[in-house]
């Protein structure tokens, strides 16, 4: 019987997920919804596939994720998000043949596609909007970019533990914006988490230590 862990905290996801597991009968779906009980699940089924969104995970880094992914070394993992930064990607992809990748805006034909290649043939699979960003990916400059003053401000409030929609109505602004803004933040640090993205702001002095929220 082939197991399977369900480490998504977005509901409709989760449901449309396990709807496709569950046209393989001999199947058993468990859920975790934080970092400690997926741990607690790999103990009992180390060798299950876990499906797992890391953006939307307490994770706070990815050696976090690397460390267990190495302490269970039988687990296969196929991490599905929305936004996954292309250094992120390739450091899973470089660092363990456990990892499999694809966004959660593939069709349903490649969803099936990297479970029966994970379940059934244990081996890897790369979406091709996941190969596509990686190969597409210019070479960083010696320099990597520099925040903008605005964009050094939103940081600091993300760190600080605001909400887009608290930062929105601070600077008066829609919270789309707000959104954008911090896609192009994570994405010229190179981070794909709120908690990567307090470690910067401390490194880099828009903080100290007495104020922000883990």
């Amino acid at each position: 019987m082939k197991e399977y862990i369900l480490a998504d905290n977005q509901e409709l996801t989760r449901f449309a997920v396990e709807c496709l597991l569950c046209e393989d009968k001999e199947i058993a779906v468990y859920h975790a919804s934080d970092r400690a009980t997926l741990v607690c699940l790999l103990s009992g089924h180390p060798d299950a596939v876990v499906l797992l969104d890391y953006t939307l995970f307490d994770f706070s880094d990815e050696d976090q994720l690397l460390i267990i992914a190495e302490r269970f070394s039988q687990s296969q993992w196929i991490l599905i998000s929305d936004e996954l930064t292309p250094q992120f990607m390739r450091r899973m992809i470089y660092s363990s043949h456990q990892f499999s990748l694809l966004f959660k805006d593939s069709p349903v034909a490649e969803v099936r596609a990297a479970l029966q290649s994970v379940s059934l043939r244990h081996t890897r699979f790369l979406s091709q909007r996941v190969l596509e960003v990686i190969l597409n990916q210019r070479q960083e400059e010696s320099h990597p970019d520099i925040l903008t003053a605005t964009e050094a401000e939103i940081l600091k409030a993300i760190a600080q533990g605001k909400t887009t929609k608290e930062i929105a109505a601070q600077r008066f602004s829609s919270i789309h914006t707000i959104t954008t803004h911090r896609k192009n933040i994570f994405r010229k640090l190179g981070i794909n988490t709120a908690h990567e993205a307090v470690k910067y702001a401390l490194r880099a002095g828009l903080i100290d230590a007495l104020e922000f929220y883990i």
